[in-house]
């Protein structure tokens, strides 16, 4: 490699590294833990869980008014 191209390279290499640290010291601040995100998203799909089941019963529910309704075939 000629001297103008590893100079470039190296450039660019350092340019990464530095990029990377700048991310490193951005996550460090960060002040949740990973364990707390996982506690977090089990608790979200907990309550996905939730809302679906009730939709299911509230779809059931009115599917029997409109057949009391005479709305549907029975």
């Amino acid at each position: 490699m000629s001297d103008g191209i590893e100079s470039l390279v190296l450039e660019q290499i350092r340019l990464v590294r530095a990029g990377i640290g700048d991310i490193k010291s951005e996550f460090s601040d960060v002040r949740v833990s990973l364990g707390e995100i996982k506690e977090r998203l089990g608790n979200m799909e907990a309550q996905y869980v939730s809302v679906s089941r009730r939709l299911d019963r509230m779809d059931g529910d009115i599917q029997l008014v409109q057949r009391r309704l005479n709305l549907v075939e029975a």
